[in-house]
């Protein structure tokens, strides 16, 4: 490991925390992360770290040497980004972070397709619910829903996210007709619930085009949306959810669309979100071919709910 490569190695210690974590990482042992960096302080002639049993801090050359770290590792990103544009073919590693469920239905068949295109490029997906910072864990492009808070980054939009209440039958035939707000909040429910978010409330604009909300009744919280399409079709909660969410449960049906007169607002919209502008052109045409998989106007998800079109009286971002 040469000095570029151990001060980069300092820099992945400092923001992931330990050298536990980046030892995990990158599938080394702890002791060889202790005691390259170890060499890079005899080889600068200074100490680095403070370290004790429980936590590591910089010292004021530490501190020096990770702004240097950040900037050369911008220097080779950047280099190796560039160059990639001149190649005929694109090639090289596409490192892709997804919300699990939008990347099992859809990331997973864009890269079989793009694989089978360009076999020079090799891919890495990782598939997580909590938002991933593209950009410090080294990832070449992210897909989400709403566009990202850094706005550094790069966003470009891929398809819409609308909403729907869904109960099943045997549910409908057990609670009556939901056709009112009120019974809407009394009635059980299932919700989406994971640390620090709780998605039981939804905006709707009422007959003056004001905007108003509902707030589910829990009665079983999941931190699993494919869960909670499940318990639902079990019977015993109705349930909000994102036409993306659902197969073929109102086709077979499986789920009835209810409180179909309500002007939901859509959850959102799916972005691709990526570092620089001008991207290496292996990311530029894997949103491509993404593009081509969930469609160009109308996402291919709502293509299972007969005439979405006209249910909610469809209001779009």
């Amino acid at each position: 490991m040469d000095l570029s490569s151990r001060l980069l190695l300092l820099l992945d210690v400092i923001e992931l925390g330990s050298f536990t974590n980046v030892a995990e990482q990158k599938n080394l042992d702890r002791s060889v992360i202790s005691k390259q960096i170890g060499r890079l302080e005899a080889e600068l002639g200074v100490r680095l770290l403070n370290r004790t049993t429980r936590s590591l801090s910089l010292t004021s050359a530490g501190n020096e040497m990770v702004s240097q770290a950040k900037q050369l590792r911008d220097l080779l990103n950047n280099t190796q980004r560039l160059a990639q544009n001149y190649h005929c073919e694109p090639r090289g590693l596409l490192r892709i972070s997804s919300s699990m469920m939008f990347g099992r239905q859809y990331v997973q068949d864009a890269i079989s397709i793009f694989q089978k295109k360009y076999p020079e490029v090799e891919c890495e997906l990782k598939l997580e619910d909590k938002v991933v910072d593209i950009v410090q864990e080294g990832f070449d492009i992210g897909f989400r829903i709403g566009k990202p808070r850094n706005s550094s980054l790069i966003c470009r939009k891929l398809a819409r996210s609308r909403l729907l209440i869904v109960a099943s039958p045997e549910f409908v035939n057990r609670h009556g007709d939901i056709d009112t707000i009120e019974k809407l909040e009394q009635a059980p429910a299932t919700i989406y619930s994971a640390p620090g978010l709780l998605i039981n409330k939804f905006n709707y604009l009422d007959e003056n085009d004001t905007e108003q909300s509902f707030q589910l009744n829990a009665a079983y919280k999941v931190n699993d949306v494919e869960m909670v399409v499940k318990s639902v079709v079990a019977g015993n909660t109705l349930g909000v959810v994102t036409a993306q969410m659902l197969q073929n449960e109102i086709l077979e049906g499986k789920l009835i669309p209810i409180m179909t007169h309500l002007a939901l607002k859509d959850f959102g919209t799916f972005y691709a979100v990526y570092p620089h502008r001008d991207a290496p052109i292996k990311t530029k045409l894997f949103i491509e071919v993404l593009k081509s998989v969930i469609g160009e106007d109308v996402p291919i998800w709502e293509q299972n709910i007969p005439n979405f079109g006209n249910l909610y009286r469809t209001h779009h971002e």
